[in-house]
């Protein structure tokens, strides 16, 4: 990969791959750094990846990146011995956007980054593979089960409400 192909993938798939690592975070500050370590390693590995393969090297560094940070957060981070009663006359009113967002964040890292990279982000079941070490067939597997889970979640009248 040439200093102009690394450029042009910067220009073209930044955004994609921090709305994917910030979804999963949910942090700003941590997508970008997991971002910009990801970029790093293409930076210092450019003489070894194809051009044409950018998007899914970069896509399956950025994925790795941010397993390795969730793990080091979830080292540091002191875990609160409470968990929040759901009341539902506490929630907004067709507040959407927060209901998917709860939902995303009831599923486990690999079924989220899955529904994400397949749905937000439209990779097809190879790419996904690729980027998450999975063969085709486990990540239909896994996809449709995150997908029950969506559905079981989201079908309940107190979530939506």
């Amino acid at each position: 990969m040439t200093e102009k192909e690394y450029n042009e993938c910067v220009t073209t798939y930044a955004d994609n791959v921090y709305r994917f690592i910030l979804k999963n975070l949910r942090h700003e500050e941590d997508a970008r750094d997991v971002v910009q370590t990801a970029f790093e390693k293409m930076w210092r590995n450019r003489e070894d990846v194809d051009a044409q393969k950018s998007k899914s090297y970069l896509f399956t560094v950025a994925y790795h990146q941010m397993i390795d940070h969730i793990r080091k957060v979830k080292r540091i981070q002191l875990r609160e011995e409470f968990s929040e009663e759901v009341q539902v006359q506490n929630r907004p009113i067709n507040n959407l956007k927060k209901v998917l967002e709860e939902a995303l964040g009831r599923l486990g890292e690999t079924q989220r980054s899955l529904v994400l990279l397949k749905d937000y982000e439209g990779y097809s079941y190879e790419e996904i593979g690729q980027i998450m070490n999975l063969n085709p067939s486990q990540v239909k597997v896994y996809l449709h089960r995150a997908r029950v889970q969506l559905k079981e979640y989201l079908v309940k009248m107190e979530n939506v409400i």
